[in-house]
């Protein structure tokens, strides 16, 4: 004979149920928009996923997807084949930008990610193992990450990575991290180990360079032509500051907009153009193409004194 569930056995079915009905209707939503893509280079075939973003067919993938390539195919998930160009890719934020030359899938909204949590459910999207339409649910495990990326001799720190348990494999890169509300508020870039992966975040800084990559096919950066390293602030200054930590100079080249602006090794940076400085992606963030050319003001702690000055960032060379 049948026995009546518990109440927690109902609740924990409901929950389920709950769960089931937030994953199935993102990937709906979702899995029309995002592509296989496959590219050729020099160096032999590769491939990976990306996501349509507009109704003009452009679409965003990681930017080591297509290195070295000028354009490939695009495969949707209701079987049809699209060529599409590359417009633009930055290394420096591993994002990249494509057009199909046959626009028609559905354009995925743009999120922001910058209002995660820890915790919230994301659903990743992409093709793993040339498996079309994978569809991987978990948990933001981390927040504020930072992951190395090299142009040339250029060295950034892509900041705000996201951390998530989604499964992510090879072919997932490009592909689509999405919140329960069916935004893509991260680019699948890497997977990191077992049970860990890691997305670009859609955020106002990320939107500028997939504006400039559309605009442009590059992005422009500016360049201050200091490095440093965090370090807390004495309580006095930290209380007046508003802040825990700033930047402390270790080095400065020679001839950069840093050091004719008179900043010294040992000068702590507290904000520039008004905004803090407490590591190094909070100063980076910064500087983007429209901080070229323009007067920013510093703030420095000097040897316990405060002093300001103000730098003309310049375009960074890679």
């Amino acid at each position: 004979m049948d026995t009546e569930r518990t109440r927690p056995e109902r609740d924990e079915t409901a929950a389920l149920d709950a769960y089931s009905r937030i994953v199935t209707t993102v990937a709906a939503q979702i899995l029309p928009s995002v592509a296989a893509v496959s590219v050729r280079t020099g160096r032999g075939a590769g491939a990976g996923s990306a996501v349509t973003f507009t109704d003009d067919g452009f679409l965003l993938t990681s930017a080591h997807v297509v290195e070295g390539a000028q354009g490939g195919t695009a495969t949707f998930g209701d079987g049809a084949e699209a060529g599409f160009d590359v417009v633009g890719r930055d290394a420096l934020s591993d994002l990249a930008v494509l057009r199909v030359r046959d626009a028609g899938a559905r354009p995925a909204p743009l999120g922001d990610a910058d209002r995660l949590k820890i915790g919230q459910l994301v659903v990743a999207v992409g093709n793993p193992m040339g498996l079309a339409g994978s569809v991987t649910a978990g948990v933001v495990s981390g927040l504020g990450r930072s992951l190395p990326a090299r142009e040339g001799r250029a060295l950034r720190l892509i900041d705000d990575v996201i951390q998530t348990d989604a499964a992510l494999n090879p072919g997932n890169s490009g592909g689509a991290l999405v919140d329960s509300s069916g935004q893509v508020i991260g680019v699948n870039t890497a997977v990191a180990g077992y049970g860990l992966g890691l997305a670009v975040p859609i955020n106002r800084n990320t939107r500028q360079i997939i504006g400039d990559l559309i605009k442009d096919g590059r992005v422009r950066r500016a360049w201050l032509g200091v490095a440093g390293v965090p370090v807390p602030l004495p309580p006095p200054v930290a209380e007046r500051a508003g802040q825990r930590s700033g930047l402390r100079v270790v080095e400065v080249v020679p001839g950069s907009p840093a050091g004719v602006a008179g900043i010294y090794l040992g000068d702590i940076l507290l904000t520039a153009g008004g905004q803090q400085v407490q590591n190094v992606q909070s100063l980076q963030r910064l500087m983007l193409g429209p901080a070229i050319g323009t007067r920013m003001s510093v703030t420095l702690l000097r040897r316990g004194a405060y002093v300001d000055v103000v730098t003309v960032p310049a375009e960074l060379r890679t």
